[in-house]
Parts: C-alpha cells; sequence; structure tokens
C-alpha cells in the first residue's frame, strides 16, 4: 500500500494516523504539487494506491483503511456530523491559506471574509462539543486534531478563545499515532 502525500498536510496526517492504527502496512511517498497533478484527478493529496485500488481522498482513504483493517469507520452519525463540520472549516482555512501565498487577502473579497467567518464560527461551534480526553480516539476526532495542530503549525489559528479545543489539542498530543505523524518543524 502505498500513501502519497506532504508531510504537513492535515488531510495526509489523518490518513497516516489511521493507518498506523489500522497495523497495515504502508509506504508514505513524499509528493508534491506537480506530481499529485500528473498523478491523481483530483490534483491534490492524499491519495492511495493499494494494488488495483486508487482512492483520491482522504475520507476514501481513511474509510477504506478502517474497513480493511475490520475497524467501524464511525460510531454514529453524530460524530459523521462533527466530522463534515471539522471538514468544512479545515477546507475554508486551507483555502485561505494557499491564496495569501498568493497574494489574495479576506481584505480583497468577500467570499474569503465569508471563509474566515466560516472557520471562527465552526472552531466557536467545535469549542461547545465534549471532546476525548484520551484514546480511543474516533476520526472526528483525529480530523479535529490534525486540523488544530496544522492550523497553528501555519500560523492560521489561535487557540486563546478556545479553551476547550486547546486542552483536547494538549492531551491528544500525547497520543503515540499523532505524536509520531507530527510534521518537521518550520
Amino acid at each position: 500500500m502505498k500513501l502519497y502525500g506532504s508531510y504537513t498536510s492535515p488531510f495526509v496526517r489523518h490518513c497516516r494516523i489511521a493507518l498506523l492504527e489500522s497495523g497495515l502496512e504502508f509506504e508514505l511517498i513524499e509528493t508534491d504539487n506537480k506530481a499529485s497533478a500528473q498523478q491523481s484527478p483530483t490534483q491534490k493529496v492524499p491519495f492511495l494506491q493499494d494494488g488495483d485500488i486508487a482512492l483520491t481522498d482522504s475520507t476514501a482513504i481513511v474509510k477504506y483503511t478502517r474497513e480493511k483493517s475490520g475497524h467501524t469507520y464511525f460510531a454514529d452519525i453524530s460524530e459523521y456530523d462533527g466530522f463534515c463540520l471539522v471538514n468544512t472549516s479545515l477546507d475554508a482555512c486551507v483555502n485561505l491559506f494557499f491564496l495569501e501565498r498568493d497574494g489574495i487577502g479576506a481584505e480583497q473579497s468577500s467570499y474569503l471574509q465569508r471563509q474566515q467567518a466560516r472557520v471562527d464560527s465552526t472552531l466557536s461551534e467545535l469549542n461547545q462539543m465534549p471532546l476525548p480526553m484520551g484514546a480511543p480516539y474516533g476520526d472526528m476526532a483525529i480530523r479535529l486534531a490534525c486540523y488544530l495542530a496544522w492550523g497553528l503549525y501555519r500560523q492560521r489559528l489561535s487557540l486563546e478563545a478556545y479553551p476547550n479545543l486547546e486542552n483536547f489539542l494538549q492531551q491528544i498530543n500525547d497520543y503515540q499515532p499523532f505524536a509520531a505523524t507530527a510534521p518537521p518543524p518550520l
């Protein structure tokens, strides 16, 4: 099994954690934007190759990994809805990050201002949720932790106004698969 991606991507990190938890053997092949555009129709990472199976989205990869290793993907619809909430915020935050790298900021676009507002409102909502303070962690919690850690790593987020999220991230930082997949220092 080959997982293509970068060490800094929160989406790739979630896949790596799921693979580590599963015990399935895999190889991470670091790739960049150019290689992603050539190897995946989505032109993004992660993508996974397992024999004849090719998956092009982190959600599909995590689901495949969980089911291949005999585990449940989501315990219930509430956890899945939380996962979708995290993804909405993460996607908005990643888009803002890459657009700012290209010199386009929220002050230039009402659409980007709505994206920033979406990040803020979802973080506020997530901060109100009961979050696990120890393993086992479900995929909603893992995706949230990957998002928060990436947001801090890329200096996109501050958790000062979100003490529940900050405490959760401090707790999961000690979880071995999460710690083992931390990106290298900038």
